[in-house]
This record gives structure tokens, C-alpha cells and sequence, in this order.
């Protein structure tokens, strides 16, 4: 404080009295106004190795993952959050029963979402071009059963579920300017009959409003796309990795059928996991960096003091930035960051590889939106 300003208070304690009622009158900054809403993505890699083993772990209680996983969510505190890698059932009893841990634990969320990811669903096809029928590989997306490491949203806000877009069934091969596989010989792989049934989303691409206050909305663009690795020479995974990335690209500039609702325009963020570094690793780097670099998004780079903008740890030091939330231009952002472990016990280890990334974006106009 200015020493003319001690000066004036030290010549009477009724003026300190008279300047404290005076301060305290005063209008707060216009960022103690704002409303804020958190918005987080977290890859919890909760997938177990059959159907109903993680509603049997989550309801035992017993399960560290589980737990850590509770932890850090709960120590978040997110408004609306984006899950992946939790495995989907009819009913949705898993993603029922974590959120009852995780309302125990003092973070409810009234409203939820999971539909089938592509994950697991079987086609009765070699679509992976082992020359077997049956295998992980061939259902749509990676998985040996029904639902595994599927995707959820969980909401202190209404969802507006009925108007769901889902895109995840549409054929990779209808996607305008679709990469897809070849033999070295330049015929289709694995097979003409496969690349008819094929869809893009290994596990889902969902567009989710979500209903706010005051009448207003947002609009969630969720998805997990496919590591671009365990391929042959014909780079199948790769190029599926690269093209789920810039199918939101594809939806945002209305070039899919037109029975799909319009993209939005505003108010829209778009959530999840890219499984794709702009700066390293494999995969075809240049379509994680152009969703990055639309003008339609805006990226935050949220951060941690451990490891910067870097979202995975895969061991031995391989840390890369491969999870994401981009919202659209118009929201004005009041924070972001990444829930990176203290230490090899925090909870933030033990829960997944993936940490949790969140942002905070500013509801109040008051603020500027």
C-alpha cells in the first residue's frame, strides 16, 4: 500500500474505520463476477479383461485404480466430465455404481450418459487382415467383448440426450477424403467386403448438448480415437488415427449427410483423446497440429508444473501430450491444467497413465462472453 495511504489512515482510527466501509462497498473485480464452468477429459484406462468385471471392482470396493481414479476426480472437482476407457454395459451398472463412489466421496453427478462404443463390436469379418474370424481386430473397433474401454460423460448439468449426434457409425470409406488402407498391390485392406462395413470411430464420436443456466447450452464433441501403432506396412491404424482427428474438422465445415443436425457455430468444446502428440511419436503428426491450429478452435495448452502441457506417461520417460480440450473461439477462459502425480503414490499414478486434463471457461457475460 502506497505510504501516503498509511499516512492518511494513521491520523485517525475513525477514517481507517470510514475506509474499510468504503472498500467494502465497492463493486468486486469484474473475474470475482465471472461464473465459471470445469470441463475435464481423463482417460481412467478402467477397462477389465472380461464383461462385468469392473461394476464386480467398482461395487467391492476394494480396487486401488478404482480408488485412485475416485481420488482424483473428486479432488477436481469438474462440472462436466468426459471418461474414457471405462467399459460399457447395457443398463450402463458400471458408470451407475462409480458414480455413486464418487457421490459418497462428495462429487454427484445427477446426469449421466454412456452409449456402445464401436469397441468390441463385432462385424464377422477379418477386418484386421490376419486371415482369422473372431479375433479383437475384427470387431469395429479393438476389443474382445462387447463395450470394452468405452466412453462416458457424467454432468452436474442436464444432458440433453435426445439430441445426440452420434457419428460413430458412419463407414470409414464415406468420410469425404477418407485415407484408407492398401495392399502394396493398391487393391483395399484387408479386403473390398471389409472396407464396406468399416467404421471410423474406433470408439465413438459423440456431439452432446448440455443444458446450462439461464437457458443457455453447450455443446460437447467427444471421442477417443485409435493409437496409431500395431499395424503392418499398410499403416491401417495410422491412417484411421489421423482421419478419426479430422473428422471433427469434417463435421465442423458441414461436409457429412445431410440428416446429421448443422454443427455449431459457438459454444461448443471439443473433449478427449487424440492418442496423437503434434511434436512427437509416431502417427501422422500433421492432423493432430491442423485441428490445433483451426481457427474455429482455440487451444489453452493446459499445463502442470511437473511435465508442462504433456497428458500420458507410457515409462522410461516417454511422456507426450496425446489428451485434449479445445473450445470453440467465443468462450473466454479463466483457467486450465493438468492432473499430473506429485509422486510415484499419488493418486494421480496409480489411476491411469493418462491424467486428467480440465479447463475452466467463464459463463458470466458480465466477463466478456
Amino acid at each position: 500500500m502506497p505510504r501516503a495511504i498509511w499516512r492518511y489512515l494513521s491520523i485517525s482510527p475513525y477514517r481507517f474505520v470510514l475506509f474499510c466501509v468504503l472498500f467494502a462497498l465497492l463493486p468486486p473485480p469484474l473475474w470475482a463476477q465471472a461464473e465459471t464452468l470445469r470441463i475435464a477429459t481423463f482417460n481412467t484406462e478402467l477397462s477389465r479383461k472380461g464383461p462385468g468385471l469392473l461394476l464386480r471392482d467398482i461395487e467391492r470396493g476394494e480396487d486401488a485404480q478404482i480408488a485412485a481414479v475416485i481420488a482424483v476426480i473428486t479432488n477436481v472437482q469438474p462440472d462436466i466430465l468426459l471418461l474414457q476407457g471405462i467399459d460399457w454395459d447395457h443398463g450402463n451398472l458400471a458408470l451407475k455404481a462409480l458414480e455413486r463412489q464418487l457421490a459418497q466421496e462428495g462429487a454427484p453427478y445427477p446426469h449421466l450418459f454412456a452409449g456402445q462404443p464401436n469397441a468390441g463390436l463385432a462385424t464377422g469379418l477379418d477386418l484386421d487382415g490376419d486371415g482369422h474370424l473372431g479375433g479383437p481386430g475384427d470387431s469395429q473397433g479393438y476389443g474382445d467383448y462387447t463395450g470394452r474401454g468405452g466412453m462416458a460423460v457424467l454432468s452436474r448439468y442436464p444432458l440433453l440426450v435426445d439430441e445426440l449426434v452420434d457419428l460413430s457409425p458412419l463407414v470409414w470409406r464415406d468420410i469425404p477424403g477418407a485415407s484408407l488402407p492398401r495392399h502394396p498391390d493398391g487393391s483395399p485392406f484387408p479386403s473390398p467386403q471389409a472396407q464396406v462395413v468399416q467404421r471410423l470411430s474406433s470408439t465413438a464420436h459423440w456431439v452432446l448438448p448440455v443444458a446450462l443456466t439461464n437457458g443457455d447450452r453447450l455443446t460437447l464433441l467427444c471421442f477417443q480415437a485409435t493409437p496409431p501403432l500395431f499395424d503392418g506396412v499398410e499403416d491401417r491404424n495410422a491412417l484411421r488415427n489421423a482421419d478419426e482427428i479430422r473428422l471433427w474438422q469434417v463435421f465442423l465445415d458441414g461436409q457429412l449427410p445431410a440428416e446429421l443436425a448443422s454443427p455449431p457455430t459457438q459454444n461448443y468444446v471439443l473433449a478427449g483423446g487424440a492418442n496423437l502428440d503434434p511434436d512427437t511419436g509416431q502417427g501422422r503428426r500433421k492432423s493432430i497440429a491442423r485441428l490445433l491450429q483451426d481457427p474455429r478452435l482455440q487451444d489453452p495448452r493446459p499445463q502442470s508444473p511437473q511435465a508442462g502441457t504433456q497428458t500420458v506417461d507410457w515409462g522410461q520417460g516417454r511422456r507426450m501430450r496425446v489428451d485434449y480440450l479445445l473450445p470453440s473461439q467465443d468462450w473466454q477462459i479463466a483457467a486450465s491444467g493438468v492432473a499430473w502425480p506429485d509422486s510415484a503414490t499419488s493418486p494421480a499414478a496409480i489411476a491411469s497413465r493418462h491424467r486428467l486434463v480440465w479447463l475452466d471457461i467463464i459463463l458470466d457475460e458480465t466477463a466478456g462472453r
